[in-house]
């Protein structure tokens, strides 16, 4: 990376030798700001700058280090560099522990101090970048309740208006509808969208060592270690399959719900959290058993606002774009296309019920894409059962074997390191399914 009109802000309250400084910095193409004090420079900055900060550490009023702690106030990720006199050395090495790029005692030369604001430059533009890539995503991100039915355009209404609040939020839908996507969407158009997003699923749930894995364990235990709530600081907690909480953990939720604190194993009391919680459920209101008698389930203590995501079989009109939507997607992955839509196809689209929902519709997808659609299908008319897990598996290594042999002109040799197989295993493999290599050579 050249310097080319890379800003850098330079503050040293030695006229003579910020003079020599700037000069040196600008004939290698960077553009120079003086400051010959820190309040100056810290009111110039901004999170949008795309430079590197070159500050002394001794200067009249605010020091080179308390400018580096407020610049980080404002951006974390801000590229400093310190110059030192010998006697601030240590303050120096504290500032790197704590993100500085770099550190030189006076007198220094300018060869050294140019090659490191360089690298800093270079370390500053994959920041801005990766945060430009960050926001464009956040801004096009899409619901994938792709559709234009009227619950797709009142879903897509009310997850943009809570996603600007900061309440917490109850998603209920069936199985494969989409809610944890609809979770991460809603913190993606929030103003936490730069902060983590959480997930909690039944998985950990159901772990032994649950009240480790979400609630972390204390310094004062031996070996500290953070609980996934605590990594959630500032962003999104997801808790999927909220149902699922066992009752042992309930009432340390209660806490979280309620209070915005939790308290890790060993601690001696909770510490306060900043976090914004969407609990995802199966089940609707009023359908829960309450976590003791007579009282409220741990998910309806969450108050906040409650998002009911439509089955797929109640906007059927949505099914065919949806369908469309994913066989794109899978041509794209996959480097194939796929063959016209056959009228069983079109008609299983439409009559089926699709109790999965989208991931059932997407298994779908895929399978049409690979050209397997036809086994995957009921065998309605015959009184014949669906084809088995075995027989589905069995198909596709045929139809893998077949576009293995015909890409390779039947060559053997070619298959084999295509597939990565063992010269006995294909045999073996291509006697099964009665496939002859010299029936697919030019």
């Amino acid at each position: 990376m050249t310097g080319t009109n890379i800003p850098v802000m330079l503050i040293e309250d030695d006229d003579a030798l910020r003079e020599a400084t700037a000069q040196a910095l600008a004939l290698e193409g960077f553009a120079v700001e003086e400051f010959a004090e820190a309040g100056s420079a810290l009111r110039r900055f901004d999170e949008d700058f795309a430079g590197v900060v070159v500050t002394d550490v001794r200067l009249p009023g605010m020091d080179g280090i308390e400018l580096f702690e407020r610049l980080r106030e404002r951006d974390s990720e801000v590229q400093a560099i310190f110059t030192t006199g010998h006697g601030d050395v240590a303050m120096a090495v504290e500032a790197m522990k704590s993100g500085a790029a770099d550190f030189f005692t006076k007198p220094y030369p300018s060869g050294a101090l140019i090659e490191a604001v360089r690298r800093a430059a270079e370390k500053r533009a994959l920041v801005i970048e990766n945060r430009r890539l960050r926001e464009a995503l956040r801004h096009n991100a899409t619901t994938h309740l792709l559709g234009s039915s009227d619950q797709v355009h009142r879903l897509d209404r009310l997850v943009s208006e809570v996603a600007r609040t900061d309440i917490d939020i109850r998603i209920i839908g069936e199985n494969g509808v989409g809610k944890s996507f609809l979770a991460k969407r809603i913190h993606d158009l929030s103003g936490r969208h730069d902060r983590p997003f959480v997930a909690i699923d039944i998985g950990v749930w159901s772990n032994g060592d649950a009240e480790l894995l979400l609630f972390g364990r204390d310094r004062v235990e031996g070996l500290s270690r953070s609980g996934l709530i605590e990594r959630a600081q500032g962003g999104t907690l997801l808790l999927d399959d909220a149902d699922a909480v066992p009752p042992g953990l309930q009432g340390r939720f209660r806490a979280l719900l309620e209070n915005r604190t939790f308290q890790a194993l060993g601690a001696e009391r909770p510490r306060a959290i900043d976090i914004r919680i969407i609990a995802v459920t199966r089940s609707g209101l009023g359908e829960r058993e309450p976590a003791e008698e007579g009282g409220q389930s741990l998910v309806d203590r969450l108050g906040g606002v409650a998002i009911s995501v439509p089955a797929l079989r109640e906007r059927r009109e949505d099914v065919a774009i949806i369908f469309r939507y994913f066989v794109s997607q899978f041509e794209n992955q996959l480097g194939v296309q796929a063959a016209p839509l056959s009228k069983e196809d079109w008609t299983y689209l439409q009559s089926h019920g699709w109790p999965g929902n989208l991931r059932e519709l997407r298994d779908f997808a895929r399978a049409f894409v690979l050209g397997l659609t036809r086994l995957t299908q009921p065998i309605t008319g015959s009184g014949m059962e669906s084809p088995s897990l075995r027989e589905l598996v069995l198909a596709f290594e045929k139809n893998i074997l077949e576009d293995a042999l015909r890409k390779t002109d039947g060559q053997i040799a070619a298959v084999q390191r295509m597939l990565s197989l063992k010269r006995k295993t294909l045999y073996d493999k291509l006697a099964r399914h009665d496939l002859k290599p010299q029936d697919f050579r030019n």
